[in-house]
């Protein structure tokens, strides 16, 4: 076909356009989407020269081409490119840009009533789930030959989660109806975690006031790229703490932010001096009589390793619920509250253990449309939440992928990029990045 093209007095070059009075090009017809046809006899001619070799190359050569169909690239507010990106970060669904004259008032008013009541009876129930998987967990623990600890530690370290997930409900004021239980049982459940629970829960307050806010935010920042460029030691240190160790690294969020009574304002001192005398009285007396009933090694057993199992689940679920190469960090002035908490969160599955010892609290977007939604009703809030405002939401199921992506990718501020790597940064220091991609399962 091309070269009959080509002997008639045409050349096969590429996308189609329009007739002009230059240059005449002319369509083919459907089956050949992708291609023109254009007359030689209608290129410029500047001498006689150019005319003579033009009609010689006519009669002399078969010119060959191929039409080549070159699909347009996908915009970045398409469903196919969203599908797209779902498939490369590990995402079940990437919702759409929320509008911005949606407000978060908007949202919460689509929710049923039901989903904000507090059942003093579903609380209990929490509290005994979490108190008779953590027995277990000891028992488990005590019972277990050396190599099945590890699984005894990851049970009882999750079970503990779920404590922190009744003192997070407690400080949301959706525990109880009764507000001096809700303070008594949130600082109970947060001292065998060595968590001030005052402290936490004013620093948490203002997470959810500013989620995804840049640099006000308490929760994962992306980091700074003035820091990262301030010093070599620096910036090793935080491609360790974003890279392999980010699993553990709320615990240096934990020592950094809630010890120091300086950090609080004069109306918070008080209660926050409460919390932390009684994690001191706990650290006082428990973890003397542990190490009395079990020696150091059984302090390290029984205490120590299930709580670093809960710091794996604490640093993983924040950073899942906020932290996404698609989701952007915004600074105050260009910030919308509707469209972080809603376009901003991350719903993800777990398997149903996880998600029954730690009550729910991956099914985190209703509880950032509204903290006052008890743990027992976010279900229930999500359903509403997929039905009228479905396609705005980002929801995926644990993979090897999503926490790659996370890894690997979601590192220093670009208000472009919303995150550029280490290794584009920094490659001659990136080595534990570069070893995280090759080791990392990429799994979806």
């Amino acid at each position: 076909m091309a070269s009959r093209l080509a002997h008639s007095g045409f050349l096969i070059l590429g996308p189609h356009k329009r007739p002009n009075e230059g240059n005449r090009i002319f369509p083919q017809s459907s089956t050949s989407s992708g291609s023109y046809l254009l007359k030689w006899e209608s290129l410029p001619q500047r001498s006689i020269k150019q005319k003579q070799c033009l009609k010689s190359l006519q009669k002399r050569q078969v010119v060959k081409a191929v039409a080549v169909n070159v699909a347009p690239s996908p915009s970045a507010d398409s469903a196919e490119y969203r599908q797209q990106l779902c498939h490369e970060y590990g995402f079940r669904q990437i919702g759409e840009p929320l509008p911005d004259n949606i407000t978060l008032r908007d949202i919460i008013d689509t929710l049923p009533k039901k989903v904000f009541e507090i059942d003093d009876a579903k609380a209990l129930k929490s509290v005994l789930v979490s108190v008779t998987s953590y027995a277990l967990g000891i028992f488990m623990i005590t019972k277990s030959p050396w190599y099945l600890l590890p699984l005894a530690w990851a049970w009882t370290g999750t079970a503990i989660t779920g404590f922190f997930v009744i003192g997070h409900d407690c400080a949301h004021k959706s525990f109880s109806k009764n507000k001096l239980v809700e303070d008594i049982v949130g600082t109970l459940a947060f001292m065998p975690l060595i968590y001030p629970y005052e402290p936490w829960r004013f620093k948490h307050d203002r997470h959810h006031a500013k989620t995804n806010m840049l640099e006000e935010d308490t929760a994962w920042l992306p980091v700074n790229p003035e820091e990262f460029e301030s010093s070599s030691l620096f910036r090793k240190a935080i491609i360790y703490a974003y890279g392999p160790l980010r699993p553990w690294m709320s615990i240096a969020h934990w020592l950094r932010m809630h010890f120091d009574v300086k950090k609080f304002r004069p109306n918070e001192v008080k209660r926050v001096k409460i919390s932390l005398a009684c994690v001191f009285g706990f650290m006082a007396i428990g973890w003397p009589l542990i190490i009395l009933k079990t020696g150091v090694m059984g302090w390290i057993k029984f205490w120590l390793m299930p709580w670093l199992g809960y710091h794996f689940w604490m640093s993983t679920f924040t950073m899942v619920h906020h932290t996404a190469p698609h989701i952007p960090f915004k600074p105050s002035e260009e910030w919308n509250a509707a469209q972080a908490q809603l376009n901003g969160t991350v719903h993800c599955d777990y398997p149903s253990w996880i998600e029954i010892l730690c009550h729910d609290i991956n099914v985190h977007i209703p509880h950032h449309i509204s903290p006052r939604i008890p743990s027992y009703n976010l279900r229930v809030a999500h359903q509403s939440l997929q039905e009228n405002w479905g396609k705005y939401l980002n929801e995926a199921s644990w993979n090897w992928r999503l926490m790659k992506t996370i890894l690997t990718v979601c590192h220093v501020y670009s208000k472009e990029k919303n995150y550029i790597p280490f290794d584009e940064l920094a490659p001659d220091d990136s080595q534990p990045i570069t070893f995280l991609k090759q080791v990392m399962p990429d799994y979806a």
